[in-house]
This record gives structure tokens, sequence and C-alpha cells, in this order.
């Protein structure tokens, strides 16, 4: 088929190359415009524009696409079979969705109707769910509640962060994308309603949510800190400045007050909600480099008893 892709982050190459592997025509490439970004703040390229070059393929990276008439026009001049859109980040407007005879085909980090929204993948670890997976849609004018057409389980390993999740569902759903594709083209595949009453939502991510509450239980802290690497992260304060944790594990330390210090062989437990506690394996106090955190109870000089997110 002759295609039009639409995609931004890595998460979204894996499926442009699987398309063109299978034989598609890739006629145009959408992505968003190139951003400044690093320390540096240097202008950097999307990941899908640098392997749509890769291809041959024609780029385009509109900032706004809604009323864009030169945009219309070219995707229009195309004439695409279909609209492939994998992470895009832009809501695609109704004329967008009506031009292709096969609609926009959209690849999500979820279940359906389970996640819908910016962050599924994200917020499945977050909330410590043992199984996901990639389901692929045709888009209608609602946020993720279009026509289900393909979905695959994949499971989540009980120390797996977001990022290592994103390479795996980037992956099955490439694979997923090429099957719907040719089911589309034979004219088998039949597009299925989701349920309404199973919905749940994945907003976008905040800086809020990397803020650790010691109520929580230690697995809660944990897996939150799972899902939100490698953004929002785990944070919190300590002696009145911010405490970034890079690296924690689910300690075995039980009794410690919420919140509440306590250092023992070399380790930085904390006390959680229900008597459990989280070890504090690589941290980062504001201002400073990040350490271990042997190295930042020496050079802190810190004791146990001291009080952690005040």
């Amino acid at each position: 088929m002759r295609l039009v892709f639409c995609g931004t982050p890595e998460f979204a190459v894996g499926t442009l190359d699987a398309v063109i592997h299978a034989g598609h025509e890739v006629a145009l490439a959408v992505t968003q415009p190139d951003r400044a970004a690093g320390r540096g703040m240097e202008m950097q390229a999307p990941p899908v524009k640098r392997a749509a070059a890769a291809h041959g393929i024609a780029v385009v990276q509109p900032e706004m696409i809604k009323n864009n008439t030169e945009f219309r026009a070219r995707l229009e001049l195309e004439r695409p079979d279909a609209i492939v859109v994998v992470a895009y980040g832009r809501i695609i407007p109704q004329w967008m969705l009506e031009l292709p005879r096969l609609g926009n085909i959209n690849l999500h980090g979820s279940l359906l109707p389970k996640y819908r929204g910016a962050a599924p993948v994200q917020w499945a670890v977050a909330n410590g769910d043992r199984v996901t997976g990639v389901t692929t849609m045709r888009l209608d004018e609602g946020l993720d509640t279009g026509e289900m057409l393909l979905a695959r389980e994949v499971a989540i390993a009980p120390e797996e962060t977001a990022v290592d999740l994103f390479r795996k569902l980037a992956s099955v759903g490439a694979e997923l994308m090429v099957e719907t594709l040719a089911g589309l083209d034979a004219g088998t595949l039949a597009g299925q309603k989701q349920d309404e009453a199973q919905a749940t939502l994945a907003p976008i991510l905040t800086r809020e949510d990397g803020a650790i509450d010691f109520s929580r239980t230690a697995r809660q802290i944990y897996d939150r800190w799972r899902g939100f690497e490698p953004w929002p992260g785990a944070h919190t304060r300590l002696r009145g400045k911010k405490l970034i944790v890079h690296r924690m594990h689910v300690g075995v330390e039980d009794g410690i007050d919420a919140g509440v210090l306590r250092v023992a062989r070399d380790e930085m437990a904390v006390g959680c909600g229900s008597g459990g506690s989280v070890v504090f394996d690589e941290v980062q106090m504001e201002g400073k480099r990040r350490m271990s955190a042997t190295e930042f109870l020496h050079g802190f000089q810190m004791r146990s008893g001291e009080r952690v997110g005040d």
C-alpha cells in the first residue's frame, strides 16, 4: 500500500522500518519540528526524521496541522491508502481522518480500552501491572476511542522500568502493525468497538508525579520509580533541599516510621507505609553530582532518624 507515516520518538522508528521492510511504500514521513535539547540546548532532529532520511523518504515537520492548508494540500497530493500514526504527539484533525480510504491506523502502547492517553506505558509500570500490550486501532475524533483492530499482550517483569518496556512494546508493535496492514489490505480485518465501561486514563506525566509519597507502600513507591524513569523520575526533600533518587529497590527493613531514614551497613533505607522500606542506591542532592548511597552517606554525614520528604 501507499502510506503516509506520522511519528516522532524512537518508539515509532521500529514500525517505520517494519512497514518499509514489508513492502509498503511510505510516500511521506510527518514528524514534529526539531527541538533544542541536551546540556548545550542544540537543535536535534526527531528519531523518525533521521530514520526516514536514511530510507530516502521525504519529511515534513509542521508546527500545527489542524488548519494548515499547505500541509493538507501535501497530504491530499500523496493520496495514501492509509496514514500510520505512532506516537506522533499531535491530535489528528477530522479532515486527516477522512483522507485515506483505510483511515488513520494507530499503534497504541496498551491493551485498549485500558490506559487511554499520553502515557500508557509509564502508568502500566507505575501501577504495578504484570501484563500490558499493544493495540492497533482506527483513529476517530476521540482520545484513543477508535475501533480496535488487533492486540497483543506483553508481560512486565517485576524489575523492568518504563524504558525497558518501551523497547519491548516497540518491537512487538512493529510486527503487529505489519499484520494489521496486511489484514486491511486483504479485507479480512474488521474493527471492534471498545467497551467504554472498561476504559481508564493514562494522563500526561507532570513533575509532581515524581514526588515520593512515603505513606505509600514500599512496592508502590518502587513501581512508581520504575514507571517514571527517566522523567519525572523520583524525588523528595532532605535537609530542606531537593533529593533526586536515580536508583532504588525495595528494602528488607521493617518497622521504620514512614519518611524516617535508617542508616545500616552503608545502606540508606527510608520507612514507607505499612511498615516497609525502600533503599536508595544512587542519589543526587540539589546542586551536587550523582553519587552512590554509600558515598552520599559518608559525604553528608547522614544519621538514622533524620526525616526525608519534609
